[in-house]
């Protein structure tokens, strides 16, 4: 774990409750779980309890490239917020009221192989299709 954490935000055009079911829930997170047009996510499991497991399977949609992104929940307070260890990485996803929009902020541990720049802008880009995908359904 690093000190140097990587935060990234979304105002969401949800009450928190529809915001946590759509970022939680795994027939939502197929839909909006990648960075880019050229990715899916095909599958996604979440068991969304203090030690349970999350995975998302992440595909190029060439069929070139893919990997499971897994993950053990660490602590659970629904629809408010949620931690969860990767690798020995921690992030951490809090919904907080804004008025009638849900502000989302991903905060997690930056690994060392791709920089900084490079990581928020991936994983703010998933946090965008999220956004677009929660308010259009």
């Amino acid at each position: 774990m690093q000190d140097n954490k990587i935060t990234v935000r979304a105002l969401v055009g949800a009450n928190r409750e529809k915001a946590w079911d759509y970022y939680t829930s795994p027939e939502h997170i197929t839909q909006w779980n990648f960075a880019d047009a050229s990715w899916h996510c095909p599958h996604a499991d979440s068991d969304l309890r203090v030690g349970g497991r999350y995975l998302a399977r992440m595909e190029a949609r060439d069929g070139s490239m893919g990997f499971d992104f897994e993950a053990t929940f660490t602590e659970v307070v629904p629809t408010e917020k949620f931690t969860y260890v990767f690798g020995g990485r921690y992030a951490s996803v809090v919904f907080e009221p804004a008025g009638e929009q849900t502000a989302v902020t991903v905060t997690f541990d930056p690994e060392t192989e791709h920089s900084h720049e490079l990581q928020q802008s991936g994983w703010q880009a998933i946090l965008n299709n999220y956004k677009q995908y929660t308010e259009t359904h």
